[in-house]
């Protein structure tokens, strides 16, 4: 006689979720306390009087501790400028996403990251510095991380066109790069004259505003 097949009842089984273990949850605290201590020196002394056994006294830890998180100093200061690009990033999204006219929304943008920055000018002082000396693939880098910004910037000019703020053809993409060129060129003001970011935000309002002009039908 054929016996019917025992039919097991199904009990879902529960998979729980990986986390992290006690040696990678340590390295992440080592790299995040590297990168505290070095923002610190960086923006108190600028890149070239901050040493890594410094940083590494900074952070109470060892120049091995720093080395084996970080290649070198430089990959070190770049870690810290990828922070900072994501960072205003999402502040000048936020800012883009604002309702308004176009001349008001590349404002905010803007005002964004003079907002940022002015908080940590002595570091943005040494970012420039830096920018001139740094091997070709920091260099790729960090114009990946500025076609970020740029693209908010390029987004708020089209969508001024979509609503007919602005002349249906223009090249956004050249635009926004000379609104940005001009965006940056304005640190100077605040390195050298003490512009604070109501001023930095008027300028750039006047200089946006010549920009514009040309593109409004």
């Amino acid at each position: 006689m054929k016996q019917s097949p025992v039919r097991v009842p199904y009990e879902p089984v529960e998979v729980a979720e990986a986390t992290p273990n006690r040696r990678v949850l340590s390295k992440i605290r080592t790299r995040r306390k590297v990168l505290d201590a070095a923002r610190a020196l960086f923006t108190e002394r600028g890149y070239e009087a901050a040493t890594i056994r410094d940083i590494a006294r900074y952070a109470g830890m060892s120049t091995g501790a720093v080395f084996a998180n970080f290649q070198d100093k430089a990959d070190l200061f770049e870690a810290i400028l990828m922070e900072d690009a994501e960072h205003v990033a999402e502040l000048m999204r936020e800012a883009a996403a604002a309702q308004g006219p176009v001349s008001e929304r590349l404002i905010a943008v803007f005002g964004a990251g003079y907002a940022y920055y002015l908080e940590n000018l002595p570091l943005l002082q040494a970012t420039q510095a830096q920018s001139w000396l740094r091997p070709m693939n920091a260099e790729l880098r960090a114009r990946a991380a500025s076609k970020v910004l740029l693209g908010v910037v390029a987004d708020v000019l089209r969508e001024g066109a979509e609503k007919g703020e602005l002349r249906q053809e223009f090249d956004a993409k050249l635009v926004s790069e000379l609104l940005w060129d001009t965006y940056l060129a304005n640190y100077r003001r605040a390195v050298y004259d003490g512009w604070g970011t109501d001023t930095l935000r008027t300028r750039m309002a006047e200089q946006a505003g010549l920009v514009l002009a040309g593109l409004r039908k």
